[in-house]
């Protein structure tokens, strides 16, 4: 096979060639389903690989690898990846691509056939970075899975749909704001990294994509599990067009979302769109687990 780009020292990138080459002899027919778009520029997955900050001391994780782009591009850098892939022909390909070009850092990948949303546990050491193109579809519950599942994640790039990234890196206040960007905060500090245009990808997506990137952070409380602050997160998102006196009221009686609110020093009439990580889980904190249906023995 030849190669858009060749460096001696390091793996051959895929260009567009490369790419469909692959795809015509595993007769491969890219599917929404699974939002299945391969990146066919080098210089962007060199980009992601750049603007990721990872070096050789880093096991990377990635999601979705396809056909080997960005896969290969971290194997130029970094000490290990660790590939989760979902689809069958492709993670069986993936070993041999990188053996033909990537020979010199071959035993430096592994490929693990699994969903992503599902995924309990992953082979080698522990990851230190997740860098991946994410499938559209499912890009926020993967990241968050992942987050939760390995917390030796320091930190991380992930490409996204546009809009996906604006909300995960949104601020309060802002119309992006929401329930990935409050979830996400718990985890690491959030911020965008730049766009990525249509035409890198095969085939050619009909939205805009983004780079978000992330550090991992302390969570912001161990007084109270993490799912009790989800769950009132939750709450407040679901009718965005209430009040959190009004839209809390699903999860405890009224009198007791007044006096957790009172607690929290927030207003009954104010909105989940105004409020910090922080705030929510000033809220937690006043509001008993038992009243939304966890016990002070939940996990965090």
């Amino acid at each position: 096979m030849t190669s858009a780009e060749q460096d001696p020292a390091g793996p051959r990138l895929l260009g567009p060639v490369e790419v469909r080459t692959l795809a015509a002899e595993l007769d491969l027919r890219p599917t929404k389903q699974r939002g299945q778009n391969f990146v066919i520029d080098p210089n962007t997955v060199r980009r992601i690989v750049r603007e990721s900050g990872v070096g050789p001391d880093d096991v990377v994780v990635e999601v979705g690898p396809g056909l080997g782009s960005l896969t290969l591009a971290l194997l130029e850098v970094v000490g290990r990846v660790t590939a989760v892939e979902i689809d069958d022909v492709l993670a069986a390909r993936l070993p041999r691509t990188i053996a033909e070009l990537a020979p010199a850092q071959a035993d430096r990948f592994e490929v693990v056939l699994a969903d992503a949303l599902r995924v309990e546990r992953l082979p080698g050491p522990p990851p230190t970075a997740l860098v991946a193109n994410l499938p559209y579809n499912v890009s926020v519950p993967v990241l968050l899975h992942l987050l939760e599942l390995l917390p030796s994640l320091e930190r991380g790039l992930v490409m996204v749909q546009a809009e996906v990234a604006d909300r995960l890196a949104a601020r309060p206040g802002s119309k992006a704001y929401g329930v990935p960007s409050v979830k996400a905060a718990w985890y690491a500090d959030v911020r965008r990294a730049g766009a990525i245009g249509r035409t890198v990808f095969w085939p050619a997506p009909n939205v805009d994509s983004g780079l978000v990137a992330w550090t991992r952070r302390e969570p912001p409380t161990a007084a109270v599990p993490r799912a009790h602050v989800f769950a009132i997160v939750d709450a407040a998102f679901a009718q965005r067009r209430k009040g959190l006196r009004g839209a809390l009221r699903v999860l405890a009686p009224g009198e007791q979302v007044d006096a957790a609110l009172a607690a929290a020093g927030v207003e009954p009439l104010t909105r989940g769109e105004a409020l910090d990580l922080d705030a929510f889980v000033r809220i937690a904190e006043a509001l008993p687990p038992t009243a939304v249906g966890l016990d002070a023995g939940s996990p965090a």
